[in-house]
């Protein structure tokens, strides 16, 4: 059919592939991977947008795709959901306590404001290396650090793939720990 062609071309689809012009990448057309983990890095949720796209817009999504069940009980500190200074708005801080977290995310800086110094105790503690870390985990497949497909299912296809060997990885490596 005329001018449709694959993401990021002239005449093609954007938003419903999961593609937009990438902010750091000279405006190539580009995805993100949202990613909800637990507290040891395993993934729990993954959504994939355009690179354009803001992460604050993604929270409910992401909070609501949640593939395993949280406990009835819940334990005794909670639930914790920890962000970046992206996720500084009241929508999100909102989206999260309607879901019955705790939210730590910590304040932007501002002229009036500014951050801390590193070891300062109103600094923000640092929590978002466990998300940081699955991310790395992702990026040791190529077919998920790479985008070749044009259709957004089949490439979360292969990220759900790929969540799932490394959630059997680390379960595997514990397994050999306790055992």
């Amino acid at each position: 059919m005329h001018r449709q062609g694959p993401a990021g071309k002239k005449g093609a689809e954007g938003e419903a592939e999961a593609t937009g012009r990438n902010p750091t990448d000279r405006g190539k057309s580009g995805t993100k991977r949202h990613l909800l983990t637990d507290g040891r890095g395993l993934p729990l949720s993954i959504v994939l947008t355009g690179a354009n796209r803001h992460d604050m817009k993604m929270l409910e999504p992401l909070l609501d795709g949640c593939v395993i069940a949280r406990p009835e009980q819940a334990p005794e500190e909670g639930y914790n959901l920890c962000g970046d200074r992206g996720y500084d708005y009241a929508k999100c801080r909102e989206a999260a306590e309607a879901r019955e977290y705790t939210v730590h995310i910590p304040k932007k800086a501002s002229e009036a404001k500014p951050l801390p110094p590193p070891g300062d105790p109103d600094r923000h503690p640092p929590r978002r290396y466990v998300v940081e870390v699955c991310h790395s985990w992702f990026n040791r497949f190529r077919r998920v650090l790479v985008r070749w497909e044009k259709r957004a299912s089949l490439y979360l296809g292969f990220v759900q793939l790929a969540a799932t060997l490394i959630i059997y990885r680390k379960l595997r490596k514990l397994r050999a720990l306790s055992g």
